[in-house]
């Protein structure tokens, strides 16, 4: 116990330090413009993700072909599709699905590639060159084609498509953590703990990954755009949510067969997958600058 003590005191920093810390980043983050605009974007799918049922009176899915291809109105604030949905409505829905397709997806890929990242980078040697070379042959996909490949092999649907973008994050996330922690333990207080009799799996734990927790953070912040990116894309080929969903990649490609007559079917979905993605992508750039000190320091 006495060891563990000492070993604590070398490795971490108090709590009203840490503390401290945790204020000047969301000062740092408050003075980026772009990131608060990231960081409201993104507040406001989340309520109109959250309060759907309040914010419109319409069914997403219920067919109504007597309002079939109306223009954006009072009544419909959007308009309505093919088969007289209103397109308000099952966009709000839509965020439903986008978001949880995101944030599921990428702790998938984050339960997966961290713990394997944080082992192959700690142990090296065999090990570590076995795990990079099958991350070098998932690497070698794109990661949309690798999310199709899954997909394939799973079927389609809103579920698979989840595991599927997930696992074609993983070895962004082991790559990631891996470089993360070859910094790291590198430095002399991880060297005391080894010298003091401390177990690696405390090492890591306690010492090394909360100081690999800023990219982490980052990353997956601009992971989140990319697997709502991916997720519309596996929907526009048929591959990801299946009707009556109202999934936005899907909606933008059976709204593109009235591209010409009806072209908020197509033009409404597009924006708000380009929103979404926009604000998680100002917000990781936000948060990249306010987590690293030396970006604060010149601030």
């Amino acid at each position: 116990m006495k060891v563990d003590n000492k070993v604590d005191e070398i490795c971490e920093l108090p709590t009203p330090k840490r503390d401290t810390e945790l204020r000047q980043v969301w000062r740092h983050l408050r003075r980026n413009r772009l990131a608060m605009i990231g960081l409201g974007v993104l507040l406001v799918f989340l309520l109109c993700a959250i309060f759907a049922p309040l914010l419109t009176g319409y069914d997403p899915i219920k067919i109504d072909l007597g309002n079939a291809f109306k223009l954006p109105s009072t009544e419909n604030l959007l308009g309505t599709d093919w088969q007289g949905r209103d397109v308000f409505t099952r966009i709000l829905y839509g965020s439903r699905i986008s978001l949880a397709i995101g944030l599921i997806s990428v702790t998938i890929g984050m339960l997966i590639g961290v713990p394997i990242g944080a082992l192959s980078g700690y142990y090296g040697g065999r090990f570590d060159l076995f795990i990079q070379r099958i991350i070098d042959i998932l690497i070698a996909f794109p990661g949309i084609l690798l999310a199709i490949v899954v997909v394939t092999v799973l079927g389609v649907g809103v579920e698979n498509v989840m595991i599927a973008v997930g696992i074609a994050s993983v070895p962004i996330y082991t790559r990631l953590v891996r470089g993360s922690v070859l910094a790291v333990k590198e430095q002399g207080y991880i060297a005391a703990a080894k010298a003091l009799g401390i177990g690696d799996f405390r090492i890591i734990m306690r010492h090394i990954m909360p100081n690999c927790l800023g990219p982490i953070i980052v990353q997956s912040t601009f992971q989140i755009a990319t697997a709502i990116l991916w997720a519309a894309g596996l929907g526009f080929l048929g591959l990801g949510a299946q009707p009556p969903d109202p999934e936005w990649g899907a909606m933008l490609s059976k709204g593109r067969e009235y591209i010409r007559t009806a072209h908020h079917l197509t033009t409404y979905p597009g924006l708000a997958i380009l929103f979404m993605v926009l604000g998680f992508n100002l917000i990781g750039d936000g948060l990249r600058d306010a987590l690293d000190p030396r970006s604060r320091k010149h601030k």
